[in-house]
């Protein structure tokens, strides 16, 4: 039976859901593992649901069953201001529940993120989403400096996790080098959750 890895973005411009896209498919050229993509609802200063219950478009919200039901996760977000995007925080504040019992401890994690410059916060927001994985005890992997475009790139790309710089106005495509480090980074996700599931 394959292990099924959850990838769960927040994504304001589509770099962080191409992320998310490049690693799912990192994710599944592991044999025995597939990827399962989720996003969160954009949240509001207006105190009355203002998304609707299911997406226009792309991945299906995530639900705290999908934490429970992954046996992986890879967690994507935008930077702002050095740190996770609000809708991404609200979610994780809502999961009490399963930190009462447990239910993530032990399991791998990976994070990544895009921003708008170079030194706009990548790696600040990288930490940032490993606290509440932490707290719920899971297992933080990051990319290894054997993987050569981590040394080379000149773009994104960090030992905490994948990375992506897309301009001002964001729309500077993935560079290559960030291209093969989000891949590699399922990969590695991938091969560490089926290495724990046997």
């Amino acid at each position: 039976m394959p292990v099924e890895i959850l990838v769960l973005y927040y994504s304001r411009h589509g770099a962080v859901r191409q992320m998310a896209q490049l690693i799912a498919r990192g994710i599944e050229q592991e044999s025995g593992a597939t990827a399962r993509l989720r996003t969160v609802p954009h949240v509001s200063a207006v105190t009355q649901p203002i998304a609707p219950a299911v997406p226009e478009s792309g991945a299906p919200y995530v639900e705290l069953r999908d934490l429970t039901e992954c046996a992986g996760l890879a967690l994507g977000s935008p930077t702002r201001f050095g740190n996770m995007a609000a809708p991404l925080k609200a979610f994780w504040d809502s999961t009490s529940e399963l930190w009462l019992n447990g239910a993530l401890e032990g399991k791998p994690a990976t994070v990544f993120t895009s921003t708008s410059t170079m030194h706009g916060g990548q790696e600040t927001t990288l930490l940032s989403m490993m606290l509440p994985l932490l707290h719920h005890g899971m297992l933080i992997l990051g990319l290894p400096y054997t993987e050569p475009e981590l040394v080379a790139t000149k773009s994104g790309g960090t030992p905490y996790g994948a990375s992506h710089t897309a301009g001002t106005a964001s729309d500077e495509p993935l560079t290559e080098h960030e291209k093969k480090l989000c891949l590699a980074q399922g990969r590695r996700l991938a091969r560490i959750a089926l290495k724990l599931a046997q």
